[in-house]
């Protein structure tokens, strides 16, 4: 039969498993960007970082691990309707190519779904991840932080440039997201679909727990190799003042790939992968919790 899908319990259950993600990844995600954004080495310099080790301890020692959680209210205000509407676009993209009929969608109809649901989280994520980036890097820079807050941020960036200035990076945000969602959404449910086959229909609750853990930890994999090549072009965009980049990915990707050939596309990979399993394995558990809450404690829209 085909699955009883409650966009209201997507939307409460992705918001809550968006706080479980960003609770546990962030300090992940600050390594990143920095990596990602660091100073330009001129010749007979050190990089400002030689890794993702030596990023974590210089940042603690100048910052405290209160750095290593720099941006993470901007991103917790975005983070509760970005996953809610990710999750509600999903369920509504499932329920519409599902129909009436009693089929399983496909992989590439799974795909689909998420890929739908990627356009949609642009527009809350994009300026959130302006503001996250830039209070990420600021203590990257010398003298007096620039900013004291994401307030602080959304007020000198209209200041500056308007809407644009807040929304700039909305591109590469986009050509992130939608592939990149599809391919998260698409992995997490084959592979508890694979799971729920292989195990019956009694499965013990610790088993269900691990198959959860392991498809949200796989599907964050799939998720960041899709994405990271337009991450870091994104990450160098938003961290830019509004005069860079002014044409966003068609300036930034050119410049990135001239100055450090596709490798540079891959910059910050292994605090990605890092990352990826804890966070995305914390999101799905919160997600499945959520979606276990008895009927009639949710409306069903």
């Amino acid at each position: 039969m085909p699955e009883d899908i409650n966009l209201m319990r997507y939307f409460i259950s992705g918001a809550f498993g968006g706080v479980c993600s960003v609770t546990v990844g962030h300090p992940f995600d600050t390594i990143k960007v920095r990596l990602q954004t660091m100073p330009k080495v001129q010749p007979g310099e050190q990089p400002l970082y030689t890794g993702t080790v030596d990023c974590v301890k210089k940042t603690v020692a100048t910052e405290g691990i209160r750095g290593l959680f720099k941006g993470m209210g901007a991103r917790i205000g975005v983070v509760v309707p970005i996953f809610a509407i990710r999750f509600f676009s999903f369920g509504f993209a499932k329920k519409s190519m599902a129909g009436s009929t009693d089929h399983e969608l496909t992989p590439l109809q799974l795909f689909a779904a998420g890929a739908f649901a990627g356009i949609f989280t642009t527009i809350a994520m994009a300026p959130g991840e302006r503001i996250k980036c830039l209070l990420q890097v600021q203590g990257m820079r010398k003298g007096p932080p620039i900013y004291s807050g994401p307030s602080d941020v959304v007020k000198k960036l209209y200041k500056s440039g308007g809407i644009r200035s807040v929304y700039k990076g909305a591109g590469a945000t986009l050509l992130r997201d939608t592939p990149a969602t599809g391919m998260f959404l698409m992995t997490y449910e084959w592979l508890k679909r694979t799971a729920s086959r292989k195990n019956g229909p009694d499965t013990p609750r610790g088993m269900e727990f691990t198959s959860t853990l392991v498809a949200g930890g796989l599907a964050g994999f799939g998720y960041w190799f899709v994405a990271l090549p337009a991450d870091v072009v994104k990450s160098r965009v938003q961290s830019s003042d509004m005069g860079l980049y002014s044409k966003g990915v068609r300036d930034a990707l050119p410049e990135l790939l001239r100055e450090e050939g596709v490798r540079g596309l891959y910059k910050g990979l292994t605090v990605v992968l890092l990352r990826a399993f804890p966070a995305n394995a914390a999101c799905f558990i919160g997600y499945e919790c959520m979606m276990k809450v008895p009927r009639g404690l949710v409306p069903d829209i």
